[in-house]
């Protein structure tokens, strides 16, 4: 059977989003297509793993079953994607397919319980009347049923390519949300980006507070080595915490553990009564968040603002403060996307800064280009600390005059990337490009981080020649005056 490509996967995914566009509202159609890719990706594989089954053990269904009972997830009886798929027809399609997937998760409680929860294949509201979402229904179970989108191990071979559909369909969903996209997405090549700056090893713990779809997780997490770690996450958004559980799943993640909650009013990683400690914490958490709960933060029972509070209409520091305070003592890297602001404004989160940097905890700020991310054209940055620094130095790179030019937003290049890393990596001086500074000079600006105060990219212009200049003008002036004349006997010619 000839192996469809990423691309033609990708393509048919989308062309299925027609069925609802135009008729449900963008954000909504979103979770109905993230979620049938998902009930089509197990049904595949369960499928596959079953006829693989019955040529080994030559059609013995006790046999079979014994052995899909040790799968990864269950599949019911009745349950799958092409038992919905042959009901197309019937004037109820919509509660049975319900049916279908509140099985599913009553079948994988430990780990799907819940991620269909904001999915109501039965809704007036969101679909229509009954008739028009009947025929809408069938139509996504048509466009889903295509040979193309055969999601079976065995035909599309490496697992990833299943992952990649719904990365795909999330950044495609994201250039199309507005300012809700930063909620659920980060752009991949800036999450590439953080992945290859934090460097995680094998065996580590790797945790996102502010999760999202998971994305920028998983890739952090494919930087350790041959997938030995675990990732952990919250996310406060209900209906993003599905699909990022679901994200995980069909990345084939199965050492994760995503919480549900507001991360600074009420984390829900812990062990025993204390916050969960991690090798690695990545955020991209919302820029300058209103009422983030500072009037609780000074009761904080874990202790997590001790350097002080935050301002109520701006969050930057209590998401860094709560990173900090749960990367690993002596060895916890982090790594989080801010605002320009976080680097330079005063009173409260002036103080928050200076005691950071004066315990040493500041590794390097990277200034990325504007345009990058979904949502918000302004530039951003990249702060990252680290619990076992050697040195007091801190490194700034001005990457912001390092991108491509896209349709709808700039974008990393893979050279971009790799240039800030090295540059990273060296930890040295670079010309117009990055600065090593001491502590005693970032203390001489006042703990103020705006890189353009450390990384001087000024490009002095090049002499002019005056003289040059004056015989350049002398000889256009002559060849006017020619022309002139010319153009008076041309006149003259013809009696005007």
């Amino acid at each position: 059977m000839k192996k469809v490509n990423q691309s033609e996967i990708n393509d048919v995914a989308w062309r299925a989003c027609d069925t609802f566009r135009g008729v449900v509202d963008a954000e909504n159609y979103r979770n109905y297509i993230l979620v049938m890719l998902f009930w089509k990706y197990m049904s595949d594989v369960w499928r596959d793993h079953r006829d693989a089954y019955l040529k080994e053990y030559k059609g013995d269904k006790a046999r079979v079953a014994r052995r899909l009972s040790r799968e990864r997830f269950q599949l019911p009886e009745g349950c799958d994607f092409y038992s919905l798929y042959e009901l197309r027809n019937e004037p109820d399609i919509g509660e049975r397919m319900n049916i279908a997937l509140a099985g599913i998760e009553e079948a994988n409680k430990a780990k799907l319980d819940g991620v269909f929860r904001e999915v109501d294949f039965n809704s007036e509201s969101k679909l229509g009347q009954t008739r028009d979402r009947n025929v809408r229904l069938k139509l996504l179970l048509q466009d889903f049923a295509d040979p193309r989108l055969d999601l079976r191990p065995s035909v599309v071979g490496d697992e990833d390519v299943i992952g990649n559909v719904y990365e795909y369909l999330l950044e495609r969903f994201a250039s199309d949300a507005g300012k809700k996209a930063g909620e659920f997405y980060t752009p991949g090549q800036v999450s590439t980006l953080l992945a290859r700056l934090l460097a995680p090893k094998k065996g580590q713990t790797i945790c996102d507070p502010t999760c999202g779809s998971g994305s920028l997780l998983i890739k952090v997490g494919r930087q350790a080595d041959e997938r030995d770690f675990a990732l952990f996450g919250q996310e406060m958004n209900g209906t993003t915490h599905a699909l990022c559980r679901m994200n995980m799943f069909l990345h084939g993640m199965d050492s994760f553990r995503i919480e549900w909650g507001d991360t600074l009013r009420n984390p829900r990683l812990f062990d025993g009564d204390q916050l969960l400690r991690f090798d690695i914490v990545v955020a991209n958490p919302p820029f300058s968040l209103d009422k983030w709960g500072q009037e609780d933060a000074a009761q904080d029972a874990y202790n997590r603002f001790h350097r002080g509070l935050p301002p109520k209409s701006k969050g930057d520091w209590a998401f860094i403060s709560h990173m900090i305070e749960t990367a690993r003592e002596g060895t916890g890297k982090v790594g989080v996307v801010v605002p320009h602001g976080v680097l330079f404004r005063g009173a409260a989160e002036g103080k928050i800064r200076q005691r950071i940097i004066e315990e040493n905890l500041l590794d390097a700020v990277i200034g990325l280009p504007a345009n990058l991310f979904f949502g918000t054209g302004i530039p951003a940055a990249i702060l990252l600390f680290n619990k076992g620094r050697t040195t007091g130095d801190v490194l700034f790179i001005d990457a912001s005059r390092e991108y491509k030019e896209a349709k709808n937003q700039n974008v990393l290049t893979d050279e971009n990337v790799r240039k800030i890393v090295s540059t990273y990596r060296a930890y040295q001086t670079v010309e117009k490009y990055a600065y090593r500074a001491t502590p005693q000079e970032i203390a001489d600006n006042d703990f103020n981080l705006n890189i353009p105060r450390y990384v001087d990219t000024f490009e002095e212009e090049a002499e002019i020649d005056l003289d040059a200049v004056k015989t350049e003008i002398t000889r256009l002036e002559g060849e006017l005056s020619t022309v002139r004349a010319k153009m008076r006997d041309y006149l003259k010619e013809l009696g005007l």
